[in-house]
């Protein structure tokens, strides 16, 4: 069973958007999963605006790689490295630590993450 980073069993992030890489609602993760797509995050309108300002636009649905475009409120699994660089610049959207896999701590101390806790 994967843990979260509080070493407890890890919890669904989000059904509604479903999210996470394997679209199960849980942040899990495998060595395909090149973007370690393992924080549950709240997303901001504010982190929206930097991912887009980044390369990568998480408001605009892609219907046909089943993204339905992100609203701020929504909860979703990020990308470890994504969330750390908004974090740096101060617009790290607040994380559920309960569904935050463990594998998040190998980028991010859970100091950082627990400053953001949701």
């Amino acid at each position: 069973m994967p843990l979260n980073v509080l070493g407890t069993p890890l919890v669904a992030c989000s059904h509604d958007p479903i999210t996470g890489y394997f679209r199960d609602g849980c942040c899990q993760t495998n060595e395909l999963d090149l973007g370690t797509h393992v924080v549950c995050a709240m997303v901001t309108a504010e982190f929206l605006d930097f991912s887009k300002s980044r390369g990568n636009d998480l408001m605009t649905p892609r219907p046909g790689s089943s993204f339905p475009g992100l609203q701020p409120g929504d909860k979703w699994c990020l990308c470890a490295t994504r969330w750390l660089e908004a974090f740096h610049a101060g617009l790290a959207p607040p994380v559920d630590l309960e569904a935050t896999h463990s594998k998040a701590l190998e980028m991010i101390t859970l100091t950082q993450l627990q400053q953001q806790d949701n």
